[in-house]
C-alpha cells in the first residue's frame, strides 16, 4: 500500500464550503481520476483518506494537509495534476509527495493566519496588537455544543503583528491586515477568537467581517519562530532513499483519466 500526502488550498468562494463539502468533492475526484484507492473494510468501505485540522468554515487556507493510501503506485506528481483536472477551481492540489515518514498530524502545530480588517486603520490595528500583546491573558468566550465556554486567547498567540495592506491592492478606505502565527492548543484558538480578545482588549470592532486566510501550517520552529512545511521530511527522505522499481513504474496516468 502506497500512502500519498496532499496540500491543498480552499479560495475564493470556496472559502465558504464546509468540510463536508469537501469531503464529497475530493472523492467524486478520486473516481474521476481513476484513482486506485485502499477501501476500509466492514458493511459500508470507504476511502482511505486521512484529514488534517481543516480550517473552519468561512476562512481560506493556502495550506491544507491530507494523505490517501493506495492499492498500486502512483507518481505524486502525475496523481496531482490529474485530481486537479477534476477539482473546482478554489480547491488545487498544490503539493503531493510519498508518505516515507510517520506523524503527519504531529507535525502540525501551529499556523499563520492573515486577518484583512477592511474599515479599520493600521494605527488603530497596531494599537490594539499593542494591548493584546501587553496583556497576560486574554478571556474570551465562544460557544460550543455544551454551552458558552471562557478560555484565554492569548497564552497560544506566539506573534500578531499589523500590518500595511498590499501595494497591489490599494483602496481609498482604511485596511490594516493582522498577521497572526499561533499554537494548536486544546480549546484551539481561531483566528476569530484573537478578533475577539483585541475586541476585549482595545474595543477593536471592524464593521464587516474579517477576511481570513491560513498562509501556513506546520510545526513550530522554537529558534527561528517560523512555521515549517510539514512535508519536508518526506521530501527529504525521498531525495536520501534509492530510486526503486516500484517508484518508477508509475510516471503515467491510467488510460482515459484526467478528463473533466
Amino acid at each position: 500500500m502506497q500512502r500519498i500526502r496532499l496540500r491543498y488550498t480552499k479560495r475564493g468562494r470556496l472559502r465558504f464550503t464546509s468540510h463536508r463539502d469537501f469531503q464529497r468533492a475530493f472523492e467524486r475526484a478520486l473516481r474521476r481520476s481513476e484513482v486506485p484507492m485502499a477501501y476500509s473494510a466492514g458493511f459500508t468501505p470507504h476511502p482511505k483518506v486521512s484529514y488534517a485540522n481543516a480550517a473552519p468554515t468561512g476562512t481560506g487556507s493556502e495550506a491544507e494537509f491530507l494523505e490517501i493510501a493506495l492499492t498500486e503506485a502512483r507518481d505524486p506528481a502525475v496523481l496531482r495534476d490529474l485530481l486537479n483536472d477534476s477539482l473546482p477551481d478554489g480547491l488545487d492540489i498544490t503539493d503531493a509527495v510519498e508518505a516515507r515518514t510517520s506523524g503527519l498530524a504531529d507535525r502540525l502545530t501551529a499556523s499563520v493566519w492573515e486577518l484583512r480588517l477592511d474599515g479599520v486603520t493600521v494605527a488603530d490595528a497596531a494599537a490594539a496588537v499593542a494591548a493584546f500583546d501587553e496583556a497576560e491573558t486574554v478571556e474570551v468566550q465562544r460557544r460550543g455544543k455544551n454551552g458558552m465556554r471562557t478560555f484565554d486567547a492569548r497564552a497560544a498567540v506566539v506573534d500578531l503583528q499589523a500590518l500595511d495592506p498590499q501595494a497591489d491592492r490599494p483602496g481609498d478606505k482604511p485596511c490594516a491586515i493582522l498577521r497572526l502565527v499561533v499554537r494548536h492548543v486544546t480549546p484551539a484558538v481561531r483566528p476569530d477568537d484573537v478578533l475577539s480578545g483585541l475586541h476585549v482588549v482595545a474595543d477593536l470592532a471592524p464593521p464587516v467581517p474579517a477576511a481570513v486566510t491560513r498562509l501556513a501550517q506546520g510545526l513550530f520552529d522554537e529558534e527561528s519562530g517560523t512555521v515549517t512545511d510539514p512535508l519536508a521530511p518526506d521530501r527529504e527522505a525521498a531525495s536520501a532513499a534509492p530510486q526503486t522499481a516500484a517508484g518508477t513504474a508509475v510516471a503515467t496516468a491510467p488510460e482515459g483519466a484526467g478528463s473533466a
